[in-house]
Parts: C-alpha cells; structure tokens; sequence
C-alpha cells in the first residue's frame, strides 16, 4: 500500500469513527442521575421514593429506587409505564409532575407484569390520572383480580393488589398511539404468563432518534416449594422469550428494576446509555439463572 493510499484510508476511517461517537446517545441528565444513586445509597425497598431524572429526549425516569416507571411524553398527551407499588403512587405522581407534566395528561398507563412491585401503584394512578390502561389478554386475569396466577412461579407468596379495569386489550405486536408516541407491545412470557415489553423511537435528544426496548423481566424466580424441574412447559415459556429477545437490537435497554441493566449508572454516564449486544447480555445472565434453578430442583442421582 502507498504512502498516499494508507493516508486516504486512515483518514475513511477516522471520519467513519467519528461519525459513529456523534450518533452515539449522551445521557440527558447525567447530573439528575447521580442524584438518584446518591438518595438511593443503601436502600433496597422497592417504595424508597427517587428523584425524577431525563433518560433521553422524551423518555424520563419517575420511578422508585429499586423499581422502574418510565414516562414517554408528548404535546399531544403522555405514557406511563409501570407503576410501582400502592405506597410509592405519591412519588411517582411527584415526579411526574417534577418532569413538568401534569399527571391527569397521562392518556395511558401500560404494565411490564402483574407482580405487586409493578402494577400495585396501577389503581392509586389511574384514579389520579384519569388514564386508560392497556394490556396484553395473557395478563387480563391478574390485573383484574388482583391476584397473582396460580401457575406462576412465585404464587401464593407474593402480596395481592388492588385490581384495575383494563381498557384495551392488546395484540402482541400491537401499537399503542398517543399523538407522535408509538409503543409495539411484545409478549415475553415466563416470569409472568402476561411478561410485555415494549418498544418506541425517541427523537429530540442530543444524538437524534434512538431506538428504546423496555424489556420485561427475564428472571426465573421459583418461591416456596416450586420446582422448574417439575413445570417444563414453563421453561418451555422462557426458552422462547430468550430466543427473542436474543435477536433484538435493543438500542437503549431499560429494565423493569433499573439494577438488571445497571440503568441508572449508565444514566449517569458510568457507562454507554446504548449498548448493541444489551439485550444479549440480558438474556445470557437470565438463561445461566434458569438452568441453575432446573439444575437445583432436579432429582439427585
């Protein structure tokens, strides 16, 4: 190679570089993040209130310190996703409004699964909001009772929860609408029969449009006397939902518990906000969890 034709190619290549760091997504509030790490410190309740903090463009933070709420806005009316628990309902409100959104602008609350830590909060902000609530069908018997499935993994040892009215029931692969918002509901059964993640485009941010996925949790949790060994259809369930969302390209993770994608770190820049492999990492870390569980109930020789 020439001296010339080695020049031109470094120089291909530095421009391809830099061009490539210019699209990357910068945190929009790496300052508010560091804010929930520091008020967070120490605490494990799935209530310790938080506060709010912009994740990028649209997509804000309103959660809880160990549980996500994530809310998606818009001139046209506003998403909320998640709900946290009953008792954290007056600081989710509080950072929605913290985010300089008025609370009863909220058009949709939608739900990552029907466990208490996510969907407790549901009924306390729908009345408060005033919102419709949408689900996937597989998830309609648990929030309309209250109740946890009996073929769930952990029931009949996890708290009840104040049953809501859903208004719509969604499709998998379905789109939500609220003005520019667009959320596709995808079902990821298994830690729940009714597990959805979601997914949207946020624009506006320091690195323009990015892909988000809000990837349901992946975690094969067996309470009391549950064994994995012993529900195979469940595993079943899981082993589909990993190979799915191993084929994602995730663009920005979230995670129902900011901790399984170390969320909040990464809003505060300790590390990329947009990592490729992500949601290949996550379905690593969950599939290793799953066999452990299968490899722990199995009958000993």
């Amino acid at each position: 190679m020439s001296a010339k034709t080695f020049v031109l190619a470094a120089l291909l290549l530095a421009g391809t570089s830099a061009a490539h760091a210019a699209t990357a997504p910068a945190p929009a509030d790496p300052v508010a993040a560091r804010a929930i790490l520091s008020a967070c410190e120490g605490k494990d309740s799935f209530s310790d209130p938080a506060p709010a903090a912009r994740i990028y463009g649209n997509v804000w933070y309103v959660g809880t310190c160990t549980v996500s709420a994530i809310l998606l806005t818009s001139p046209q009316g506003n998403v909320l996703i998640d709900a946290v628990t009953e008792q954290a309902a007056p600081s989710i409100l509080a950072n929605i409004r913290a985010a300089g959104v008025d609370p009863r602008t909220i058009r949709w609350i939608v739900t990552s699964h029907e466990h208490f830590d996510h969907v407790g909060g549901l009924a306390t902000l729908q009345r408060a909001t005033g919102a419709k609530i949408a689900a996937l069908s597989a998830g309609l018997p648990a929030l309309t009772s209250g109740k946890t499935s009996p073929a769930d993994p952990q029931a009949g040892h996890i708290d009840p929860f104040t049953p809501v009215r859903v208004d719509r029931v969604l499709r998998d692969g379905e789109v939500l609408r609220v003005g520019p918002l667009a959320l596709t509901a995808l079902a990821t059964p298994g830690h729940t029969e009714g597990s959805t993640s979601w997914r949207w485009t946020s624009c506006g941010g320091n690195a323009g449009c990015q892909r988000f996925t809000y990837v349901d949790s992946l975690t094969a949790l067996p309470l009391g006397s549950y064994r994995f060994a012993d529900h195979p259809d469940r595993v079943a369930m899981f082993r589909r939902t990993f190979t799915r969302v191993r084929a994602w390209d995730c663009g920005i993770l979230l995670t129902p518990h900011p901790s399984a994608s170390d969320l909040i770190e990464r809003m505060a820049g300790q590390a990329p906000l947009r990592d490729p492999g992500a949601c290949r990492t996550l379905v690593n870390e969950a599939q290793d969890r799953l066999n452990k569980a299968l490899k722990d109930s199995s009958p000993r020789p």
